[in-house]
Formats: C-alpha cells, structure tokens, sequence
C-alpha cells in the first residue's frame, strides 16, 4: 500500500518512520511546505520507500493533487486544517485518519461528512492520537465485552521521569495545544448527564508503579466522541495525569488571564499577546532536549456482565526509546494512527463513511499492533458480586 503522511514536523516523521518499517507499506509520501527538512530525515533513515514532496496545505488543489498518490493519507498538520483536509480526501476518494484535535467542533465537523464518505468509498478516522485515539479504541473494547456500560474514566499523561521544579513537566508536545486543552472546558457525563467542567478542575490522586502517587484533573478533548457513542452512560469523564502541583500551578496562570489568547498588552507602542509571551518564555524552562519522557495511561470500563458487576481495565506505560532518540509521546502517537491507517489499506478495516475510533478500531488486533512496537498494553478484569434487579 502507498500512504501519504501530511505534515513533516516531530509527529509526521515518526509516523513515517513507523511506516517504512512495516512490510505491507511499500511507499510513503511525506509532504510539507518545507521540503528541506523531509529530504533530510529520508537522508538519515537510508531507505528508498519515503519520498519527500511539497505541500501547500492552504491550497484546497495542492492537498488533492498530494492526497492521491497513496491509498491512505494520513494527517499530521495543525488541526485547524483536519476540516479541509477531510474534504479533500473525499472528493479524490482517498482514506483518511488524523490526529484530531477535538477543539472548536472539529471533529464533529468531520463526523457531520459521513455520508458523503459513504458515496466516495471512502473511510474517515479522526482523533488517533493518544487520546483521544489510543483511550478510546481501549475503551470501545472493553465496552464490547460487557452487556451494559456503566462508567468510563480515562487517565492519559506525558511526564518527564527525571522532573525538574518549579513545573516538573516538559513539552513533549505543543504547548499551544497544551493551553487549549488546560483553558477550553472539559466535556463529561456525570449521573447521566452531559456537562461541562472548568479544565485543571476535579483533582485527584493516581497512582503508577515506578512514578509513585501523581494527580490527575480534568482537561479538554479527552472524551472526544464518547458522550455521543456512550448515550445513556452514567459516568464519563477524561483527567491529564501530570507530577503533584501542576493544576495549581496553571490555573493561577489562567486566573491572571496569562493565557487568554485574547489578553494584549502595549509594549514600546506595539500590541503584544500575553498567552504568546508566556508559552514562548515557558519554553525555554521546559524543553525536553534529550530528557526522557513517559506516557501513561490507564482506562477503566465498568458495567454489567450476565448480571455479574464486572470491570475491564487498560494499562500502559511507554518511555522514550533512547537509543533510536524517540520519545514516548510520539512513539504512542505515531504507533496509533500508522497501525489503524494500515489496517484500513489491508482491509482489516472495511467500513465505509465518518467513524469514531472507539466504533471502528479492532481492540483485540490493536492491542497486538502496539506489542508488536514495544508499547505494552496490559488488560485487568475485576468481578463484583452478583446484581440483583428487582
């Protein structure tokens, strides 16, 4: 199969690289307005099956002309393309998953394209990251092994292993994307209801082997479609796990307005944006270099099970692989959306239109897919006693 990966930045170049080390991929196409970059990471992986194209994702005929040279295109860009990227996939006919960004309605916008995918042949994943994406594929699964769903709670966070203070946190990915999630409100179900909670709310402790006890707190986009796939659910909510201290420490940034993308200031005449003043100063302590990061996760589905109270939980904890130089965040990524983008090319994924991945992804091979890159998955089960209805 040949797949297009949009987008040569830190992410599209592990998905890449990813890629080329699978035998059912035969050509990868990486695109990029800058071209440079891409050539010379083909240079340093050695290998005939990547080609470095150019790419001018705000031209809508670029994008078509780019999507249709492979079977699959994967998106790695900023989300605010996701949108014209999946209509352009649609209009060539091509397969598409991306990374997401459940910010601003993006997804839904996608998902509202299904039955124009329908008509093209087309399949459309969104949201394949971490998570959303890797969450909640494991909590699809662990749904279909019960007969009613009762709760969902997922746990996802990139630390450094070695934390260094004030923040005791490093950029393992973009902190524009960080401060969206940590000042756009949380999505969740609770006692049957959809709401919304402020983000860096709802703290509370977690415990991880290794990593001791962390907290864990509300933030936004982790639930992604769930509360649509999950109606009627009792409980649903999603929580960043991060070191001790850290909600705090961000929310009197929030509280200050420091991250208010609307928040200017003068400065010498000239109007300044305080939030691009922070993440910028914010950068320089917290850049990961060659730190060595972790992903954590954890996933717990409880519910009911021949009337048996009965709970599935997912475990993961991925670090930075050190000799190859790629680090844990993009090593969980990376393997997630490359691993459901060839399953789509070998047909393992067949259905047609817009689908969520917790709908669509195969748990059981997807677990298997991530093994097989070192990104160990461990499955728990607990059984309650017996229910009684009366």
């Amino acid at each position: 199969m040949k797949i297009v990966v949009l987008g040569a930045g830190l992410m599209g170049k592990e998905i890449a690289h990813d890629l080329i080390e699978s035998s059912q991929v035969g050509h990868v196409f990486l695109a990029d307005l800058h071209v440079d970059q891409s050539l010379q990471f083909m240079n340093d992986l050695g290998t005939d099956k990547l080609e470095a194209i150019t790419l001018n994702a705000e031209r809508d005929d670029d994008l078509r002309e780019v999507i249709k040279r492979g079977d699959v295109v994967i998106n790695a860009l900023h989300y605010q393309f996701n949108e014209r990227v999946a209509r352009a996939a649609i209009d060539v006919g091509v397969h598409l998953v991306d990374l997401g960004g459940h910010i601003g309605g993006i997804t839904e916008k996608i998902l509202a394209l299904h039955e124009e995918a329908i008509k093209k042949n087309v399949t459309i994943i969104p949201d394949l990251g971490v998570a959303p994406g890797m969450a909640n594929i494991l909590a699809g699964y662990g749904a279909t092994k019960l007969d009613e769903v009762d709760s969902i709670k997922l746990y996802v966070g990139g630390i450094p292993t070695q934390p260094e203070p004030p923040l005791h946190y490093t950029e393992v990915f973009s902190l524009e994307g960080v401060f969206d999630h940590y000042t756009e409100p949380s999505k969740i179900v609770g006692k049957g209801t959809i709401t919304e909670v402020p983000s860096l709310s709802g703290t509370e402790p977690i415990y991880f082997e290794e990593f001791g006890v962390l907290e864990a707190f509300y933030t936004s986009g982790g639930t992604s479609t769930l509360p649509e796939t999950f109606k009627g659910i009792k409980t649903l909510e999603y929580k960043t796990i991060r070191y001790k201290g850290h909600a705090e420490k961000f929310q009197l940034l929030v509280d200050l307005g420091f991250l208010d993308k609307n928040n200017t200031v003068e400065v010498n005449g000239e109007n300044v944006s305080v939030r691009d003043v922070v993440r910028e100063a914010l950068r320089k302590k917290i850049k990961l270099g060659q730190k060595v990061d972790a992903v954590l996760l954890r996933v717990i589905i409880s519910g009911e099970k021949a009337q048996e109270a009965l709970t599935y939980e997912y475990e993961m904890v991925v670090k930075k692989d050190v000799e190859k130089n790629r680090t844990a965040m993009a090593r969980a990524t990376a393997s997630t959306i490359s691993a459901a983008a060839q399953m789509i090319g070998n047909g393992s994924i067949d259905k047609r239109g817009v689908h969520p991945p917790e709908t669509i992804v195969p748990g059981k091979e997807f677990i298997e897919e991530m093994a097989k890159r070192g990104v160990e998955i461990k499955e728990t089960s607990h059984r309650s006693a017996m229910i009684v209805k009366w």
